[in-house]
């Protein structure tokens, strides 16, 4: 059975090493060493500074929200995974959607101005499978409507837009290290905040609010990471080059052997890639029907991301009828691409594929 993706696992003795260490201090949790080295390590690796880890990446932006004092409502994407409005909602900030862009499947910044109202007090846009936004001119509206901009970055390991980490822009951006994702910590995540106060300010709140040994400051929530969880991490940082050389080749190898029968995302030319997802656009509804089936036959399991479009859902109250996300979410196709997929297997998916859609036209 080949799936869209497989867990990355490291060395195992270079982990248990690391568990060895953890037997031996007794600390577990609440900010500890192998929590501090990681931190470390992705500030050097990724080019950012100010970055906290956390416990997963949907309470990474409930904590970008609290720290930024997010109230009201956000402007977000309908193409996403549910967490990015999950977040929103466990806050008690209304999620406005505005329509993506047909190609990139970001969301389209000469729409979102329609959505905003005298509630609105952030915009919470997404790098949709580590494609960067246009955001040039997603903070050039925040800046005029005088907006927050927290970035759901979850795809974006390693990502640079004008040779700079796309992490370091917006107020806040999340990245998340969810076993599923190339760079992981089994669970996880991280927050990468622009303010220094204000990065002050979330390492307090992602520990219940307390700031001091007999104070607590603030109200806060537990967002903290354990260390066996940063241990994960640091083994993965360790074979990182390796793994995006990797996915890179079996990237470039599907668009080649695949442009003509599918429909690609567009990337952002001032962007490099991540490599993190590889999907295809077909015609129809019914085509990306028929070519999962002609797949799942050969035990090959595609998954269709990101449906159904978010506006659909019935816990986001009344919303506008986002067109272009429902018509991309109707025909989409995401295909495997992780280590546990070999030259042959990629073959075996691009001659389905191929084949499918040769005799659909037929």
């Amino acid at each position: 059975m080949i799936n869209v993706s497989k867990i990355y696992m490291p060395n195992k003795a270079k982990f248990m090493k690391y568990v060895e260490g953890i037997y031996d201090s007794g600390w577990l949790t609440n900010n500890g060493p192998l929590v501090q080295e990681l931190e470390k390590q992705l500030e050097e690796y990724l080019g950012v500074k100010n970055l906290l880890v956390v416990a997963n990446g949907t309470i990474g932006l409930q904590l970008a929200y609290l720290t930024l004092g997010i109230t009201g409502e956000a402007i977000t994407s309908p193409f996403s995974f549910v967490s990015t409005t999950s977040s929103l909602v466990a806050e008690h900030i209304r999620p406005v959607f505005t329509d993506i862009d047909k190609d990139t499947f970001n969301l389209d910044p000469s729409k979102i101005e329609e959505g905003i109202t005298d509630k609105t007090t952030a915009i919470v846009p997404v790098h949709v499978f580590g494609t960067a936004c246009d955001v040039d001119a997603i903070d050039a509206i925040a800046a005029k409507h005088k907006l927050k901009v927290i970035y759901d970055a979850a795809h974006t390991f390693g990502v640079k837009y004008d040779g700079k980490a796309l992490l370091g822009r917006g107020d806040i951006s999340m990245i998340s290290f969810h076993a599923t994702k190339f760079f992981h910590t089994i669970e996880g995540g991280a927050i990468v905040i622009k303010d220094d106060a204000l990065y002050e300010k979330a390492k307090i709140i992602r520990n219940y609010g307390i700031d001091g040994e007999d104070s607590v400051g603030m109200a806060g929530i537990n967002a903290k990471m354990n260390e066996f969880e940063a241990a994960m991490g640091l083994c993965n940082l360790t074979e990182i080059d390796n793994i995006l050389i990797e996915r890179k080749q079996m990237y470039e190898y599907y668009t080649k052997h695949l442009e003509g029968y599918v429909q690609f995302q567009k990337m952002n030319e001032q962007s490099t890639q991540s490599y993190s997802y590889i999907c295809i656009l077909l015609k129809t509804e019914d085509e990306m029907k028929a070519v999962r089936s002609a797949l799942n036959e050969e035990n090959v399991f595609p998954r269709q991301y990101f449906s159904p479009s978010l506006d659909t859902l019935d816990f986001v109250g009344e919303q506008k009828i986002m067109e272009v996300s429902r018509d991309i979410a109707s025909r989409i196709l995401v295909l495997p691409l992780h280590s546990n997929v070999q030259k042959l297997v990629c073959d075996v998916i691009i001659k389905t594929v191929s084949q499918s859609l040769e005799k659909s036209e037929k």
